[in-house]
Parts: structure tokens; sequence; C-alpha cells
């Protein structure tokens, strides 16, 4: 029997792979994505802070839409205050919607991520021209506003079709985060030659998965955030690891959550000496710059 494989890239075991460092001779490399993502009104996709009714669905909206203008800016302060970088994962609507905030992160030098148009649709359910004009208009709103296009990319609700690698590679993207399935960096085959790099996203460290879903605490997930990070601290001393933190504002910067959270990040901030506390655009492009074969 032969299964069905999407020949994006080889099984290569984490034991035995060729060995590098991150810069200054790091091992770890650690990132935080905020996601910043506006919601249709009455329509759409959205996370649910309860079970959701007809549309217009005001109790989900409003609960979303409070994290755009008070949950990102209290987290905001908080990175300023321990003076950590972060990727803001940006849906282009959001230079129309809140302008402000997206200014703030830019303001900070955060790196600016595409993250679709809207968290509203599913880009992967489109047909492949369809798709190329969602990935070029999305692009082309953020390569706008931040006189530069966006290195990477990560898809609304992580959502791909068969070409979606393909089309960011040929649109000039560099990296993807959709793949949660390695601790290490990979190379993906594109058509056309090409190829683009899949960065770690995690997908148990996120907050969505972990609070929306499995319905845990504020509490335990700043001990999930602290408790990856003390392993792969150790694992790294093996071979170079990347650990990222997937935050978004409507859950994390609710006050009672980020409470918790301030404690996770003042953890990991005390190892900064230990660590690369980066983007995943460096990330991705450090392993650009390492000889052939290095990165699987």
């Amino acid at each position: 029997m032969e299964l069905r494989t999407h020949d994006r890239y080889d099984y290569v075991p984490l034991r035995g792979r060729a060995d590098y460092t991150w810069p200054a001779g790091r091992r770890l490399a650690v990132y935080f994505a905020l996601n910043l993502e506006h919601f249709s009104y009455g329509e759409g996709l959205g996370a649910e802070l309860a079970p959701g009714g007809p549309h217009p669905d005001i109790l989900n909206y409003a609960w979303r839409d409070y994290g755009n203008r008070v949950g990102a800016w209290y987290m905001l302060d908080a990175f300023d205050a321990l003076r950590l970088p972060m990727a803001a994962l940006v849906n282009s609507a959001m230079y129309d919607y809140a302008p402000e905030l997206v200014a703030a992160c830019r303001a900070r030098g955060d790196e600016i991520v595409g993250h679709g148009r809207t968290n509203a649709e599913r880009q992967g359910v489109l047909g492949e021209a369809d798709e190329r004009a969602l990935i070029a208009e999305a692009t082309s709103r953020l390569a706008g506003g931040e006189h530069r296009a966006p290195e990477g990319w990560l898809g609304p609700w992580i959502s791909h079709s068969h070409v979606t690698p393909d089309l960011l590679a040929e649109a000039g993207y560099r990296y993807l985060l959709d793949w949660c399935m390695d601790d290490q960096p990979v190379w993906f085959r594109c058509r056309g030659d090409k190829r683009i790099l899949a960065v770690p996203y995690p997908q148990e460290v996120n907050d969505i998965p972990q609070i929306a879903g499995r319905k845990i605490g504020g509490d335990a997930f700043a001990d999930i955030i602290v408790d990856q990070f003390d392993e792969m601290l150790e694992l790294s001393q093996e071979r170079p690891l990347v650990m990222g933190v997937a935050l978004h504002a409507y859950l994390v910067g609710q006050p009672h959550r980020l409470r918790h959270l301030k404690r996770a990040l003042r953890h990991i901030a005390k190892h900064r000496d230990r660590i690369w506390l980066t983007t995943p655009g460096a990330i991705a492009r450090h392993c650009q710059s390492l000889p052939a074969g290095i990165v699987p």
C-alpha cells in the first residue's frame, strides 16, 4: 500500500542531523508571535468565548475586539518592560481597522509577518487563482504599510491548499510558519525548483488550542511556557532548537491571564544571556546563510 504524500520534505530523524549554532554560539532560539487579527461583523469565522449563536454574534465578536482595543496594549507594555522582541502576525485588514496597533509594533522594531487578509476566512478552501489573489492582496497591503515586503507568512487558521507553499515561494516569501512538525527549520520543495523554509510555529505552546480549545486557565498556560522553555533549554545542549510562543491578545491580554503570562516572560527573560531572543525572520535569514545541506 502506498500512502499519499505532500512530497514537500523527506523524513530526516532528529538524531544524526548536521549540527550548527545560532548567532553568538547560542543553542536555543526563542521568539514570541503576537497574532493581530480582525474579523468580519455578522459573518465568517472567529474563535469563540462561548458557543456562538446566530449572527450577529455580539458576545464573541466583542470579545475578540477587546484584544485589539485593550489586550494588545497591555501586552505591548509587558514586552516593553522586559525588552523582549516580538513578531506581529498581521491580518492586512488591521491596517484599516487598527493602524495604531500595527504602528506601535513597527515602532518597537517588531517583525511584521503576513497573516492573510482576515481570520474570518480560510485560504485553503479557495481555488488556485483566488488563493494567489488573496496572498497578493495581503502582501501588497503589508508592503505598502511597512515600505518593505513581508518575509514570512502564517495562513489564517493555519489553512493551506495543496499549492500554498508554491504560491508563497512564487510571491517572494522566504519562510512559512504553518507547519508544526519539527523543532528545527526545514526546507520545503516547491514547484519551479523553488523552495521555502518552514520555521517551527507552536500548536502546543499556543493560547488558542490550550485556552480556547482545551479550556485550561492562564496559570496552566504560563506553566506550559515555562516547562517548554526549561526542557528545550536543556535539550538544546545536544542540538540547535527553535521555541516559539503563539499569543492572541483577546486571550492572554485579559488581565487575569496577563498576570500569569508576565510570570512566564520574566522567567525566560532571566535567561536571555543563554538564548537567542529573536524573530522568525531572523531565524530564516540565519538558516539561509548556513552551508548547503546543514538545514534538512
